[in-house]
């Protein structure tokens, strides 16, 4: 599909295939982040997480390098355009890679890819001997009494609402090439070329590969991931805030100033990876409920940012948005609030179900237990109803 866009003629032909990349794409990116949850312990998660998550950076940024190579290189080659051998280039990667993950992808370690020849059966049980360990169950098919068991608790509206209201907080950093494209010399000619906007923001993507490791190396040392969230939401503030008085009063303000902004915005986006760590924390007795959890807070943010974006950020007042940095100051105030709340929800009362959890099933298998019936009900009601569901699927 990516390669179809080389060779498209008419506006509705892009918003056709876009269609389909969506489609086709959207399972990637939760998919793995719930792959991941079942595959490393709280001391390891967010590392993991935080180096998938930063790969979404390292891609701008190559496609960034490319595209002001195939500018400079490719413009007019064989009689295509230089953005339409960008999707060319772009459709190749995409096919390699998408076929090796047939064979490189280990799925869950209780169910093995089959393809994967370089996994080794032991790999799979250790990983579950440490989800054990780490008070984790096994990974499981979801049901249809896991989605009304998700769907009635209160932790996928609150997860998902933290996740939109963090990432859209900061997301006026994505008009920073729209920011580079309207800055104009005094003699009313574009401040930078085109090769220029595409490469500066390679410098902001490197920012935001960094402190997402930071974020997430951090959160797993210190163990912690709601402080770490704290830290990035009021980060988000600052930028937020002088562009706020920017866009308001630019003839006072130092251009310098927005070009700072710009590039602080990128320390703060660490979220994702320490949002889903965090969840995983949470409830690590329903694998069924943190994969759907990821799933619905990832389309709704989609949902959400697809009118949103439009709204908020309109193309025609860039670079002087009248809404757009304002609302990021509500959004990052909004997530902080958030945060702190789950913080002590989770103290108060999710912690004393996953101690009695972890209680429950250390030292022996979790397969053996359920079978065993060794579980108490009656004491660990959620655990309880994940139990009485799996004994129900299997008869």
């Amino acid at each position: 599909m990516t390669g179809l866009m080389a060779m498209v003629t008419k506006t509705y032909q892009v918003y056709i295939i876009r269609v389909f990349l969506g489609l086709f794409e959207s399972s990637a990116w939760p998919g793995m982040i719930t792959l991941l949850m079942h595959w490393y312990t709280p001391s390891e998660l967010a590392k993991r997480m935080g180096f998938y998550h930063s790969c979404q950076a390292v891609g701008s940024m190559m496609s960034g390098a490319l595209q002001a190579a195939i500018t400079k290189t490719m413009d007019g080659h064989h009689g295509l355009a230089g953005w339409r051998w960008l999707f060319v280039v772009n459709a190749i990667i995409t096919v390699v890679w998408g076929f090796l993950g047939f064979f490189m992808l280990p799925d869950y370690p209780n169910n093995p890819n089959p393809r994967a020849f370089w996994f080794d059966k032991s790999h799979g049980e250790l990983a579950m001997a440490r989800l054990v360990r780490h008070g984790r169950a096994e990974p499981r098919k979801v049901s249809w009494a896991g989605v009304k068991r998700t769907f009635s608790s209160w932790v996928v509206y609150f997860i998902t609402a933290l996740y939109v209201a963090s990432v859209l907080a900061p997301s006026g950093n994505s008009y920073f090439g729209l920011f580079l494209k309207a800055m104009k010399n005094p003699d009313g000619s574009a401040r930078w070329t085109t090769a220029e906007v595409n490469a500066i923001p390679i410098g902001a993507s490197a920012i935001n590969v960094v402190f997402v490791w930071i974020w997430a190396i951090l959160s797993d040392l210190i163990g912690s991931r709601w402080t770490l969230l704290v830290a990035q939401f009021a980060i988000d503030f600052i930028p937020a805030i002088i562009m706020t008085i920017w866009t308001t009063h630019p003839m006072s303000t130092p251009i310098s100033a927005a070009y700072v902004s710009y590039f602080l915005s990128y320390i703060a986006l660490g979220t994702a990876p320490l949002i889903f760590s965090w969840l995983s924390d949470l409830i690590p007795q329903d694998p069924e409920a943190r994969s759907l959890v990821v799933g619905v807070a990832v389309a709704v943010y989609y949902a959400v940012s697809a009118w949103s974006n439009v709204l908020i950020w309109p193309a025609v007042e860039a670079p002087y948005y009248k809404k757009g940095w304002q609302a990021s100051i509500g959004l990052a105030a909004f997530a902080l609030i958030m945060t702190v709340l789950l913080r002590i929800i989770d103290v108060k009362f999710m912690r004393p179900k996953r101690e009695a959890f972890a209680a429950a099933i250390e030292g022996e298998e979790v397969g053996v237990e359920r079978a065993a019936g060794s579980i108490d009900k009656n004491n660990i009601i959620s655990q309880g109803e994940i139990i009485k569901d799996d004994l129900d699927d299997r008869r």
